[in-house]
């Protein structure tokens, strides 16, 4: 039961309906919009609610829907039910069209994919039927501009091809009539045939109408051109006439004999209609809630509000439009406290918060989704009744308060546990004590029968009965004191305060005139109610810190949530990254060693064939040229580190053999040319003319100069600057007081020497090449360049992934004659170029 009649237009839902007929596509929908009804089933409540949605979803989906061509044909289709009649070529195309786009929306739900994701939908669409053979039938004689085909029946295309002739052939015919008349100067060299009552005549001067033998058949408006068909041409356009006349009755033959095929399925296709109407019905109610922005609350077969953050749609519209937003309301009902009692200032939101209850209620229940959180909770109610508004009537002699008075008694009479009753200003328009005690007995019996219900109301002695009463609570619409205005926001556990004193003061009511009315009313309802003002603001400002201290629990929440997965990911991650690291690490060693013995067996077998030897050389070769470096391989990384070592011992071998070999050399020039075996000695204080050497080495030196750690040291023709723990001292010889100074230099040795100072370049370029072969070269160079005694070198190795510079840095780290090394500066190549100072 809805109450009163005029509902609707109370709570604004009449423009809801007219919303909802505008975003029709066709009459058919428009008529079930009109239909539409309020359910109180739960079944025909959450059905049309879940189609709805599911609609939302195609349409925001951006899904092929066909949205096109939904004509009504139901008045011609119960025109033809009668042998004979027929549809004109109009509506055919509309059938044809209309047909073509129910079977577009069945093939659409029927898909396997869309029965899983639209299952309401799909459920409308299982016995829709479609009609391939009439829309076929009307392809192949209709054209799509919705005109008979000339091959539609052999007899209309003879006739049309006479019809094409006939013409031609009058035109040709007046043309030569024309240019003749021209000639003649009987007509404007500008004129052209043209057609009246269906026939070509030529347009003449009414002086010259006799020099043309012909029937005259109409004058112009101003009586200056009359227009004559000339007699060579009156046979011709009677023929034309004949075959128009032909061709009118044939299309018709045509129509009526293809009509009969339609005549036996109109009741199925009424059905496939009705199906197309729905179908728009509920396309509308989907857009309508996307620009509502409305959702499905969680609905329950029980009487409850529950909603979250609910929101009048007309009003947030009408907000919209001048750039301001509404105020969403929490509301909560249920079977322990089921009536609302809210106070607070005029036109603070009292009426609106009614509307907005009554509005979203009403939508609900009739299948179109609401403007609130999709985590609301909403019931099924079998009535609504509302008291808002002035409805004084002259004519039935019905004063404010008598109205207000009927619509308690038809509540009291009607409303029980599964009713929402909404009533505005409760108890007002009498004498304020009657009228609250009237008010208070009315709530009384509603509370007994446990009727849902908000109400708005300004008596204090309601306010004290809803705080010391079950089932009844009190709310409030808050009202900034200091701004003074309204906040419309609906808090719930207190009593609001009417601010009258606050509201008076503000308009400009006399100071002494409030003064005398507080002391009328007392000083402690005064101050009454400026303690429930208090309240309700503490109570606001504690609130607000608790959803500020929840809100950022919920943040926390989900900070932590987000790390934990992220370290989950980056630990399996890892986990992955060795594992395959690993067994491409393995792998490698595999198929070295396979390499390598094959390499081994192919040189044995060779026994010692040159040509053989170095094929399996060049194969070994070619095989390490496709071993790479990965960059997220740190245990390869660690491989060629290790051999980066072991290459480097092999070179200190490879000198220290050299120079085992030099020594052997020397022992064999004539004796006056030998020097003694140096022996190191312990300390490490130099001063210019100690005989030294370098560590490891058998060459000897003479001290030149001293500076800090700095030795410089004259090696026979060639000085150098070294470091002093680079140096050893040389014991003096048994058989000699001093050690000489080693003062033979091959001469093949000086030019060696001499040569590489010429040819050396103080930059290096490693880009482009792999680990293991990078670092060899600068390990070369740097010997080069500590040899020949440059100071300062650069290393290009590009920028990349920054593994080359890794490498080549970490070797510099283990070479003693390299004292320092860093990027170059960023105009000349940054981290792409190492800068090396040697010492």
């Amino acid at each position: 039961m809805i109450y009163p009649d005029n509902f609707e237009q109370k709570t604004g839902f009449d423009e809801i309906r007219q919303m909802l007929a505008d975003r029709c596509v066709c009459s058919l929908g428009v008529q079930l919009v009109q239909e539409m009804q309020f359910q109180t089933d739960f079944q025909a409540v959450e059905t049309p609610l879940d189609q709805t949605m599911e609609f939302m979803r195609i349409l925001q989906e951006g899904k092929s829907f066909p949205d096109q061509n939904y004509h009504d044909l139901r008045e011609a289709l119960s025109r033809i039910k009668v042998i004979g009649t027929w549809l004109d070529e109009a509506e055919l195309l509309c059938l044809w069209r209309s047909l073509e786009t129910i079977s577009g929306i069945v093939e659409f739900l029927n898909r396997e994919e869309n029965q899983g994701l639209y299952p309401n939908l799909s459920v409308l669409a299982e016995s829709v039927a479609v009609f391939p053979t009439i829309t076929q039938g009307i392809s192949r004689i209709l054209t799509k501009f919705g005109k008979l085909k000339d091959n539609a029946s052999p007899e209309l295309y003879r006739i049309r091809m006479d019809l094409t002739n006939t013409s031609f052939s009058i035109s040709r015919i007046l043309n030569g009539i024309l240019k003749q008349a021209q000639t003649d100067g009987y007509v404007d060299k500008d004129a052209a045939p043209t057609m009246r009552d269906g026939r070509l005549v030529l347009p003449v001067a009414p002086g010259l109408k006799r020099k043309i033998r012909g029937i005259v058949h109409d004058e112009s408006a101003s009586g200056k051109t009359v227009f004559i068909e000339p007699e060579e041409v009156v046979e011709a356009n009677n023929r034309i006439r004949e075959l128009e006349a032909d061709e009118k009755r044939e299309v018709m033959r045509i129509l009526v004999a293809f009509t009969d095929t339609v005549r036996p399925e109109i009741p199925s296709i009424l059905e496939s209609y009705a199906f197309m109407a729905q179908i728009d019905f509920i396309r509308a109610k989907a857009r309508l809630a996307i620009d509502f922005d409305a959702c499905k609350p969680i609905l329950e077969h029980k009487t409850i509000v529950d909603w979250v953050q609910a929101v009048h749609p007309l009003l947030r519209q009408s907000l919209a439009r001048h750039e301001k937003s509404v105020v969403p309301l929490d509301i909560e009902l249920d079977t322990k406290n089921s009536i609302l009692l809210i106070s607070g200032p005029n036109a603070g939101g009292k009426s609106v918060c009614l509307k907005t209850v009554g509005l979203l209620q009403y939508m609900l229940q009739c299948g179109i989704p609401v403007p609130m959180r999709p985590n609301s909770h909403a019931g099924i109610f079998k009535s609504i009744f509302i008291d808002i508004g002035d409805e004084q009537s002259i004519d039935d002699d019905l004063l404010t308060y008598s109205s207000h008075l009927l619509n308690m008694k038809n509540m009291i009479k009607h409303a029980d546990n599964r009713s929402l009753i909404l009533i505005d200003e409760f108890g007002s328009g009498t004498e304020p004590n009657i009228g609250g005690a009237i008010a208070e007995a009315v709530l009384m019996r509603f509370n007994r029968n446990r009727v849902f219900g908000i109400i708005t109301t300004h008596y204090q002695n309601l306010k004290h009965y809803a705080d010391s009463n079950e089932g009844i609570k009190n709310g409030a619409m808050l009202y900034d004191r200091h701004l003074m205005q309204p906040l419309y926001i609906l808090q719930i556990g207190n009593p609001g305060s009417s601010f009258a004193v606050e509201i008076a003061r503000k308009i400009g009511l006399p100071e002494d005139v409030i003064e005398d009315a507080s002391q009328i009313v007392g000083r402690d309802y005064i101050n009454a109610d400026k303690y429930l003002q208090d309240i309700v603001r503490d109570k606001r400002y504690w609130e607000s810190k608790r959803q500020n201290v929840h809100q950022l629990e919920k943040q926390l929440d989900q900070q932590i949530e987000q790390h934990r997965t992220e370290l989950e990911s980056l630990q399996k991650e890892r986990k992955s990254i060795i594992r395959e690291a690993r067994e491409k690490a393995d792998q490698l060693i595999q198929d070295s060693n396979a390499m390598i013995e094959n390499t081994i067996r192919t040189i044995k077998e060779a026994q010692a064939d040159k040509e053989l030897t170095r094929l399996a050389r060049q194969e070994l070769t070619e095989f390490k040229d496709t071993l790479e470096i990965k960059q997220e391989d740190s245990a390869k990384e660690q491989q060629i580190l290790k051999k980066m070592e072991q290459i480097r011992q092999s070179q200190e071998r490879r000198k220290r053999r050299k120079a085992e070999k030099n020594s052997a050399v020397t022992r064999q020039v004539p004796s006056s040319l030998q020097e003694p075996s140096p022996q190191v000695t312990e300390g490490q204080i130099f001063k210019v003319g100690d005989t030294v050497r370098l560590a490891g080495q058998t060459s000897v030196g003479e001290v030149v100069a001293v500076k800090g750690s700095d030795i410089t040291v004259a090696f026979g023709q060639i000085s150098s600057t070294l470091k002093s723990n680079r140096l050893e001292h040389c014991k003096r010889d048994s058989r000699n007081e001093q050690p000489k100074v080693a003062t033979y230099i091959s001469k093949q040795t000086h030019d060696d020497i001499y040569n590489r100072k010429l040819a050396f370049k103080p930059d290096i370029d490693v880009r482009g090449m792999r680990g293991d072969e990078a670092v060899q070269t600068v390990m070369h160079f740097i010997d080069d360049a500590t040899l020949i005694g440059m100071s300062r070198v650069r290393i290009l190795h590009g920028t990349g992934n920054g593994i080359l510079r890794n490498l080549i840095r970490q070797y510099l780290h283990t070479v003693p004659a390299v004292k320092d090394y860093r990027d170059e500066h960023i105009q000349f190549g940054g981290h792409g170029i190492t800068v090396v100072d040697l010492g």
